[in-house]
């Protein structure tokens, strides 16, 4: 089953502000809560569901990210280093979502969050014969690096930070609502609690810049159309210093003019006449790996018969085993014929029994009986 789109989890639209989301997810969240719930297994799917949409919401980089790609930016991994599994557990108690919202009172809110870079997606064609070996590709993408002038601290060099005078060097503001402290990320510093006294000129304090970096990717062998390789710490890095994203290759196979491919199996179709169909023989098969094997074409083959060949299809991936190749026979009716050539087919025929077309005078049988049947 698909996953629901998280802004229909949580009942909002796509320009929905952090205000109203964490709201939101609030009232979820006490609603189907599994202490307010207690075995209730229906309750419990619909929390980890909440809990898992608000997770990536909440986050500026994992949001980017699921608008962009949607739920594939999180598959095998996910963006953020983290990602979800069908396995997502860990709903904590009433407290840990009051703690989401107001601060812990005892100070466990106040760590300070990195600014982790953005994940990256490149989508890589590869072609069956790299498939089947695996291949060293260079690839080349716009991302952000860190700025060299100031080494990624976002300051010219020399100068330092201060602590940010709007939350004292904690990275988190707090603020009386009723009976409640509300506690908030400093938006003067964006929670890091601290700011740059003087600016690198050549990246204007950010940290990085922009730039087109190329990398050497391995594809190892017997990926498959769609799978998606996560390349941890080669995505764009983060502010001021701060940790990179992650690359996500996906892999397009290209089609191929002699073979076809499901999983680790490889099908090719081989053309024969009607004389080696009817009297039988060998034909040379090319194999993935570049190779060739020697069939032997039984007489009286059919239209469509196969032959397997065992171990002569795709390897499986990190593994020594392969899969299998299968051979479909199409028998190829001559065409543009001579007189000459007419003239022995129709010879040919008139000495044709009904012991050397069993089927054909199998089924005209039966269509008589059923004519028969009806009169």
């Amino acid at each position: 089953m698909s996953k629901r789109d998280y802004y229909d989890v949580l009942g909002v639209t796509k320009d929905v502000d952090s205000s109203s989301l964490k709201s939101a997810y609030r009232k979820l969240a006490m609603q189907f809560h599994p202490d307010k719930n207690p075995g209730d297994k229906n309750a419990e799917k619909n929390f980890k569901e909440v809990s898992e949409a608000y997770e990536v919401l909440s986050n500026d980089e994992k949001r980017q990210a699921y608008d962009t790609y949607g739920h594939d930016a999180f598959a095998q991994g996910g963006a953020g280093g983290g990602g979800f599994s069908d396995g997502f557990s860990g709903f904590g108690s009433f407290s840990d979502i009051f703690e989401d919202f107001f601060g812990d009172m005892g100070g466990r809110g106040n760590q300070r969050r990195e600014q982790r870079g953005q994940d990256l997606k490149y989508e890589i064609d590869i072609d069956i014969r790299e498939a089947y070996t695996g291949i060293k590709k260079e690839i080349s993408f716009d991302t952000l690096i860190r700025c060299d002038g100031c080494s990624g601290s976002g300051s010219e060099k020399g100068s330092g930070l201060k602590d940010c005078g709007a939350c004292g060097g904690s990275g988190r503001t707090r603020a009386s609502q009723g009976f409640f402290t509300v506690e908030r990320t400093c938006s003067a510093c964006g929670g890091a609690g601290q700011v740059i006294t003087d600016p690198c000129s050549s990246c204007n304090g950010e940290g990085r810049r922009r730039k087109n970096r190329k990398i050497e990717v391995n594809i190892p062998a017997g990926v498959e159309d769609g799978s998606r390789i996560r390349l941890s710490g080669e995505g764009a890095v983060g502010p001021n210093g701060s940790s990179p994203g992650d690359l996500y290759l996906f892999v397009s196979m290209l089609d191929h003019p002699i073979f076809d491919r499901d999983g680790i199996q490889i099908y090719c179709n081989v053309p024969i006449s009607v004389v080696e169909a009817s009297l039988g023989g060998e034909v040379d098969v090319p194999t993935v790996s570049g190779g060739k094997v020697k069939v032997k074409i039984p007489a009286g083959s059919q239209n469509g018969d196969q032959f397997k060949l065992n171990g002569k299809g795709m390897p499986t991936i990190r593994s020594t085993s392969f899969g299998d190749m299968v051979i479909t026979i199409n028998v190829e009716i001559p065409k543009n014929l001579s007189d000459n050539q007419k003239r022995l087919l129709k010879e040919f025929n008139e000495e044709l029994s009904q012991k050397n077309n069993p089927e054909s005078t199998g089924f005209f049988t039966k269509v008589k009986d059923f004519w028969d049947g009806l009169t």
